[in-house]
C-alpha cells in the first residue's frame, strides 16, 4: 500500500487523523476468532509491556543532564542525533530493557523507545519555560509573583527562548506551578525534574515506530473504499516467554467515512477505551495550498458569550492606499441551549465531585482510627465516581460537537463569500479571574482552542489559511474612524453596560453591538497586516504577532460586498420599478372587530359595548411541553428567541443552535427590469384571506 498521495500543481499534503473501533480478530496460527473482550486482552497485555520498558526510560533519564543531551541534538561524540527518537536513545545508549524472563521482539522495545523519546524530547520546552520562570522570581517584601510588573513581565519574556511568541496565560501556569511547590516545601524548585514527575507511557502502543515485520495496514480487497485490514503480532498471554507466544492477528475493522478512498493510510495506533480497541488511523489526502499572505478578500469572527461567534466579510481594495471594504452584514452562530446543558452538567459534576470528596474523608478517617471500611460507604463512593465520570465525558462529547459545528459554520461562510482567509482573535491570554464568579465560570467553560483546531483542519480542505491576530484593542475603537468607544447597556438604555458600542465622533456616529464592531475591526487589522504573518512551528497556525498602529485603516461601508470604487463614496444601483406584471395577492392583516366595541374603552360617539354573551375565558389550568426561558435553576439565562417549541432539556442538538443561513455572497451583476418580473413557478402567490 502506498504511503504517499500524488500532488497537482498548487497542491500540498494534509495529514489528518481520524479513530476507528475494532470489534474482532483471527489469530492465523490457530484459527481462532477472537471477540471483542479477547482482541481487547491481548492488546492490553502488549500496552502494558510497551508502558512498563517506557517508563524504565523516561524514569532513569529523567533528569537535566540528560534532557539537555538529547535536545542538543548531538550525542557524546558529536554526531547528529536522527529525527526517530528510538535511533536517537539507541545512540546514546538509553535503549529499552525487557523484563527478566520475558521474551519480547526487538519492534516492540522499538515502541517503546519511540514513545519515550517523543516524551523526553517534548519536555525540554517545558524546561526552558520553568527556568526562565525561577530565573527572574520576584523578590522582596511586597513581590507578588502573580501580579508582576512591566519590566518583570520583560525581563521574563526576555529570558524565555521566543519569549515574545509565548502567551502569556501558559507564564501564569508555571507561576503558579512554581508556587504550589514553594508553599509545600518553603522553597523553590530546581528545575522542572523536581517539580514534575517523570512521564508514563500514555497507555498506547505507536504502531508507526515499528515496521512490517510487526505490523502491516492495507485496505480491503472486497471494499476498498469502506474496510482496511491490519495485521499485528500480539501476545498470546500476559507474560510471553517465549518466540512462539506471540502470533500474528488479522483485525477487519470499517474505515471512518472522514477518510477519502482516494487518501494514503498510515499504521495506526492502539488504545483501550471502555474495554475495546480503538485505532487512531492517521490518512494523509492532497489538498489546496494555503497561502500567508496576498489575501485580497477574507472573512472574520470575533468570540462572544450568549452569541459563541459573530463575523463578516471584507475585501482589501488596491492602490496607492489600500482600503478595507465591508457590506456590515454580520453572521451569528447561538449556541444558547448548548451552553445551558453544558452549565448544567458542570453544576452536576461539581455535585458528584463533592459528594465523592466527602465519602472518600469518611473512609479515610476511619482507616485512620484502624477501623475497617463501611461497605454501604464504599459502594456509594464507587457509584459516585462512576456517574462522575459519565457526566465528565457527556461533557467532553457536547464541547467536541460544538466546536465541530462553529467550525463548520466559519468554514461554510468563508466558502460562500469565496474567501481565501479567515481571521479569528487570540484569546490565549483571556484567564477566568477577577471577573465575578459567574463570568469566571462562564470564560473557564469555553473550547475556543478546539474551535481554532477544527477550523484550521475544515479549512484546509479548501485550501483557506486560518490566521490568529492580536485582540487588544479590537472591540475598543470604532471600525469607521478609530475613535474611542463609549458602552452602554442596549441602543434604547444609556445606563453603563458593555453589550451596545456608540461612536462619540458626531461625524461618524457609528452604533452597533460590541462584537459587530470588533469582526470588522479583526479583519481589518488582519488585511492590512498580512505581510507579517508567521507559521507557529509549535501548533501549526498562521498568527500576526504584533501590530503596527499606523498600518489600522478604517473599515468603510458599501452596499454590495464587493470591491469598492476607489474614488467617491459607494452608490447603490437604480432598481426600476415599473410595473411589469400583476401585483402579487398579499394576506390581508387581521382586524380588530369593532362592533360591539371593546368594553371600557371609548368610542367614537357614546360609551364602549357589551360583552358577547357566554362564559369568561379563564387562562389553561395545565401547564404545556414548552419550557420557560430559564429552564432549570442553575442554567444560564437564554434569549427570548432560543425556544424550541415542545423541546425538553437535552432533547438534540440543532434544536438549541441558532446560526445565519449560509448564502452565497456573489459580485453585484445587472439588476432585473422589475422587483416583480419574476416567473410565477418561483413565486406562487399566497392564497387570499377572506
Amino acid at each position: 500500500m502506498r504511503r504517499k498521495v500524488r500532488l497537482g500543481e498548487g497542491q500540498t499534503e494534509r495529514v489528518a487523523c481520524a479513530s476507528a473501533s475494532a470489534f474482532r480478530g483471527l489469530d492465523t496460527v490457530t484459527g481462532e476468532a477472537l471477540g471483542a473482550d479477547a482482541l481487547a486482552g491481548r492488546v492490553g497485555w502488549l500496552t502494558a509491556l510497551v508502558e512498563t520498558m517506557c517508563m524504565s526510560v523516561t524514569g532513569a533519564h529523567w533528569n537535566r543532564p540528560d534532557l539537555a543531551q538529547l535536545a542538543s541534538g548531538r550525542d557524546l561524540s558529536g554526531q547528529r542525533l536522527p529525527s526517530h527518537a528510538w535511533m536517537a536513545l539507541r545512540m546514546l545508549g538509553w535503549a529499552a530493557t525487557v523484563p527478566a524472563g520475558l521474551y519480547v521482539p526487538d519492534r516492540v522495545r522499538r515502541i517503546a523507545e519511540e514513545q519515550a523519546g517523543r516524551a523526553l524530547r517534548s519536555a525540554w520546552w517545558r524546561t526552558q519555560i520553568t527556568d526562565a520562570v525561577l530565573a527572574t522570581w520576584p523578590t522582596g517584601p511586597d513581590a507578588d509573583p502573580m501580579r508582576r510588573t512591566g519590566a518583570e513581565w520583560e525581563a521574563l519574556r526576555a529570558a524565555c527562548p521566543d519569549g515574545q511568541a509565548v502567551a502569556a496565560s501558559v507564564l501564569r501556569a508555571r507561576t503558579r506551578q512554581s508556587a504550589a511547590f514553594q508553599a509545600a516545601h518553603d522553597r523553590l524548585p530546581a528545575d522542572i525534574c523536581e517539580l514534575e514527575a517523570a512521564p508514563g507511557g500514555g497507555r498506547q502502543v505507536v504502531l508507526a515506530a515499528a515496521d512490517k515485520q510487526l505490523a502491516t495496514l492495507a485496505r480491503c480487497e472486497e471494499d476498498p473504499a469502506r474496510y482496511a485490514v491490519l495485521t499485528v503480532r500480539l501476545p498470546v498471554r500476559p507474560d510471553p516467554r517465549t518466540r512462539g507466544d506471540w502470533h500474528p492477528v488479522v483485525i477487519r475493522f470499517r474505515l471512518p467515512p472522514t477518510i477519502d478512498h482516494t487518501a494514503a493510510l498510515h499504521t495506526p495506533t492502539l488504545r483501550l477505551r471502555a474495554g475495546r480497541l480503538r485505532l487512531d488511523l492517521a490518512h494523509t489526502t492532497a489538498v489546496p495550498t494555503t497561502r500567508r499572505d496576498g489575501h485580497a478578500r477574507a472573512v472574520a469572527f470575533d468570540y462572544g458569550l450568549n452569541t459563541l461567534l459573530t463575523g463578516g466579510s471584507l475585501t482589501l481594495t488596491g492602490g496607492a492606499q489600500p482600503t478595507v471594504h465591508t457590506n456590515g452584514q454580520p453572521v451569528f452562530f447561538r449556541p444558547d441551549g448548548i451552553l445551558a446543558k453544558a452549565d448544567r452538567l458542570r453544576v452536576l459534576a461539581e455535585q458528584l465531585w463533592a459528594k465523592a470528596a466527602h465519602l472518600q474523608s469518611l473512609t479515610d478517617g476511619h482507616a485512620a482510627r484502624g477501623l475497617r471500611p463501611d461497605p454501604l460507604t464504599a459502594a456509594k463512593l464507587a457509584v459516585l465516581r462512576t456517574e462522575h465520570a459519565r457526566v465528565s465525558k457527556r461533557r467532553t462529547r457536547l464541547n467536541e460537537q460544538l466546536a465541530q459545528a462553529a467550525a463548520h459554520f466559519m468554514v461554510g461562510h468563508a466558502r460562500a463569500a469565496k474567501t481565501s482567509v479567515i481571521y479569528l482573535e487570540d484569546l490565549r491570554d483571556m484567564e477566568a479571574r477577577g471577573k465575578g464568579r459567574t463570568l469566571n465560570t462562564r470564560l473557564s467553560q469555553s473550547v475556543r482552542g478546539q474551535i481554532v483546531a477544527h477550523t484550521r483542519h475544515q479549512a484546509a480542505k479548501y485550501g483557506i489559511a486560518v490566521v490568529i491576530v492580536p485582540a487588544r484593542g479590537t472591540s475598543r475603537y470604532c471600525p469607521r474612524c478609530l475613535t474611542a468607544f463609549r458602552y452602554c447597556a442596549a441602543p434604547d438604555r444609556t445606563t453603563p453596560g458593555w453589550k451596545w458600542a456608540v461612536c462619540p465622533n458626531t461625524a461618524c456616529g457609528y452604533s452597533a453591538d460590541r462584537d459587530v464592531a470588533a469582526w470588522q475591526r479583526i479583519g481589518a487589522r488582519g488585511l492590512t497586516h498580512q505581510h507579517t504573518t508567521v507559521l507557529d512551528r509549535a501548533s501549526g497556525t498562521y498568527v500576526i504577532r504584533r501590530t503596527v498602529p499606523e498600518l489600522d485603516r478604517p473599515v468603510r461601508h458599501t452596499t454590495h460586498p464587493g470591491p469598492a470604487i476607489p474614488d467617491g463614496p459607494q452608490q447603490s444601483a437604480a432598481v426600476d420599478r415599473t410595473k411589469a406584471g400583476p401585483t402579487r395577492n398579499r394576506p390581508v392583516p387581521r382586524q380588530r372587530r369593532r362592533v360591539p366595541a371593546p368594553p371600557g374603552t371609548p368610542a367614537a360617539a357614546g360609551p364602549g359595548g357589551k360583552r358577547p354573551a357566554g362564559r369568561t375565558p379563564q387562562p389553561p389550568t395545565r401547564r404545556t411541553q414548552r419550557r420557560g426561558r430559564r429552564q432549570a435553576p442553575h442554567t444560564m439565562s437564554t434569549p427570548t428567541r432560543h425556544q424550541p417549541r415542545g423541546a425538553r432539556l437535552g432533547a438534540g442538538f440543532h434544536l438549541h443552535t441558532h446560526a445565519t443561513p449560509v448564502t452565497r455572497h456573489g459580485r453585484p451583476g445587472p439588476q432585473p427590469r422589475s422587483l416583480f418580473h419574476r416567473d410565477r413557478a418561483e413565486n406562487p402567490a399566497l392564497p387570499r384571506k377572506t
